[in-house]
Formats: C-alpha cells, sequence, structure tokens
C-alpha cells in the first residue's frame, strides 16, 4: 500500500489517499477543507477515488465530501452509524459554531460500526468502533504486513483527541484505545487525523494520556 497524506489548513487536518502500486484507483480517508489537494494529486498519479471513507463528522474531517463526490459520484461515502447525522447538521458537525459557515456534506452512501468491512480499490479495511472524541467515531484497519490503521482524531504522537465536544468522553475513549489499538501489534502504523503518524509501541511506552 502507498499513503500520501495531504494537510489541510486551518486545522492541519491530515487527509490519506491510499492506493496499491499498478492499479489506477484508490481510497481518500477524511478528505478536509481543502480538497481542491486531493483532487489535484489524484489527477497527477493518474488515480480515481473508489471510496470515501469519514472517520467522524467534524467539518475539517467532511469539509472535502462535496467536492470529492462531484468529482467521483460512484466513490461510496461511508462513514461511522452514529456520527452520520452530522454530515447534514451544521451545529453538530462544529461549523457553524466553530467556524461560522455553515458546512453541509452529501448524506453517507454507507454507514459503518464495529466489525463490518469495507472493501475498496483491491484493499480491505477492518472497522473498529472508538468513540469518545465524536459519538460515533470510528477507525478503519488495514491488516498489512504492517498493520495499519487511519484513525481519525482517537490516538495521536503524544495525543489523544479531545474530548471537550459534544458527544466527547475521554473515559470512553481512553477505554477504547486501550483495549481496541493497544491490543494490535507493536508496529502498527497510526495515521492520526493532526499531525505525524506514530505506532502503537511507540504510544503504549510515552503517550502521557495513557502510560
Amino acid at each position: 500500500m502507498e499513503i500520501q497524506t495531504i494537510v489541510s489548513m486551518p486545522f492541519e487536518e491530515n487527509s490519506y489517499v491510499a492506493w496499491l502500486p499498478g492499479r489506477g484507483d484508490a481510497v481518500v480517508v477524511d478528505p478536509g477543507l481543502e480538497p481542491d489537494l486531493i483532487l489535484e494529486f489524484l489527477r497527477e498519479r493518474g488515480l480515481a477515488a473508489a471510496a470515501i471513507l469519514n472517520t467522524h463528522g467534524h467539518a475539517d474531517h467532511i469539509g472535502g465530501n462535496a467536492a470529492l463526490k462531484h468529482a467521483y459520484p460512484a466513490a461510496p461515502l461511508v462513514i461511522g452509524a452514529g456520527d452520520a447525522f452530522m454530515l447534514t447538521d451544521a451545529d453538530a458537525n462544529l461549523s457553524r459554531p466553530l467556524g461560522g459557515v455553515a458546512l453541509i456534506s452529501p448524506t453517507a452512501d454507507r454507514t459503518v460500526t464495529e466489525g463490518d468491512v469495507v472493501e475498496a480499490a483491491g484493499m480491505t479495511f477492518d472497522v473498529l468502533d472508538v468513540p469518545g472524541h465524536s459519538p460515533g467515531h470510528v477507525v478503519f484497519v488495514h491488516r498489512g504486513p504492517p498493520v495499519r490503521v487511519f484513525g481519525g482524531d482517537v490516538l495521536f504522537r503524544g495525543g489523544v483527541g479531545n474530548c471537550s465536544f459534544p458527544g466527547g468522553s475521554a473515559a470512553t475513549l481512553f477505554d477504547g484505545i486501550r483495549r481496541k489499538l493497544f491490543t494490535l501489534p507493536p508496529d502498527t502504523v497510526v495515521y492520526p487525523g493532526h499531525g505525524p503518524v506514530t505506532t502503537v509501541g511507540h504510544e503504549m511506552r510515552t503517550n502521557l494520556f495513557l502510560v
């Protein structure tokens, strides 16, 4: 698997494009508020979006959904069932309270919960529910090797997701990280919604929120 990180301002949110060498399709994870950067990258690499995966429904992670769906209408938009309502609710997705501009995404083509599997662009992703930053936050796990986790705003290098937003819970988030991410192999690579890539082993040893 090849992975390109595309950082969207103003929140320095990480969008990801993942694809297999030799194929012309890709998965886009959490298209942010600068979708033109993603579309330009796809064009330059000769890739087409086969699926759009949202780890959760906050505006900085869904801001590019409309542009990606317009460019690739056949690509299903996938989000956790508990956050699907946020796509079309500018208060719930925080665009109106934080930015003052109502952001509305297309509705989901598919909602997922733990145990579901997403297959796209020749890749398979297992879905895990890890709420706490948002009520329906999910992560997408590619079993590798190595195992890779597109983790949204759950686990950062040296940090965790903000739990002060509506529907947030620090206790729920910490429990989910320990039970579901920290039981993955230590060399599991975590691609977070903000900041640099990390590994499960590194965070188990050093993350002060969780050690």
